[in-house]
C-alpha cells in the first residue's frame, strides 16, 4: 500500500455544496414559474412594468374567457398606495390616477413579504427596504435589486392577474 491511498480524497467545501443545492433549487423554482404561453396574449403588453388602466374591455365576469384571475376592483387600490395579494404573491399599486402596476410581493433582500404601500412607496417590514410603486426600483436598501414586475390587465373595473 502506498502512502497516497491512506489519504482521503478532499470533499467539496460545505459552502460549495450549499451553493450548488441553492442554485439547483433556484433553477427548479424558475422553471416552475416560467411562462406557460399557450398563445400570445395581446392584452398583457406591459413588458414587465405592470399594466395601465387604459386596457378597456367588455366587462363580463368570466375569468377564463377574460384571461386571468380577478384580484380586485380598481376602487380597491388607492391612488398613491396599493394592496398586497399574499396568496398570489403580488402587490398591485396605483402610482397615478388610473394607472395600475403589479410586482412580486417578495422583497429582493431576504424574501420577506412586503406589507405597507403609502406615498408611492412599497415597504418591506423585515429590514425596511423601500421600493417605488411606479416601477419597483429600490428607493432605500438594504435591498439592491428591484421588485420583479408582474403582469396584470385592467378590464373595466376589474384588475386581473394575467
Amino acid at each position: 500500500m502506498t502512502s497516497e491511498s491512506l489519504h482521503p480524497v478532499p470533499a467539496p467545501a460545505r459552502r460549495t455544496v450549499v451553493a450548488a443545492v441553492g442554485t439547483a433549487g433556484l433553477a427548479v423554482a424558475l422553471t416552475a414559474c416560467g411562462s406557460d404561453n399557450k398563445s400570445s396574449d395581446s392584452t398583457s403588453s406591459n413588458s414587465g412594468s405592470g399594466a395601465s388602466a387604459s386596457s378597456g374591455g367588455t366587462g363580463g365576469g368570466d375569468n377564463a374567457a377574460a384571461g386571468g384571475t380577478v384580484l380586485a376592483k380598481t376602487t380597491d387600490i388607492p391612488e398613491g398606495g396599493g394592496k398586497v395579494f399574499a396568496s398570489q404573491g403580488v402587490v398591485v399599486t396605483q402610482p397615478i390616477a388610473g394607472t395600475y402596476k403589479a410586482f412580486s410581493s417578495k422583497c429582493t433582500h431576504q424574501g420577506c413579504a412586503v406589507k405597507g404601500i403609502a406615498n408611492n412607496v412599497i415597504t418591506c417590514p423585515c429590514h425596511n427596504s423601500q421600493f417605488s410603486a411606479t416601477d419597483g426600483s429600490v428607493k432605500k436598501g438594504p435591498a439592491t435589486q428591484p421588485l420583479a414586475a408582474a403582469n396584470i390587465t385592467v378590464d373595466g373595473d376589474s384588475i386581473k392577474l394575467a
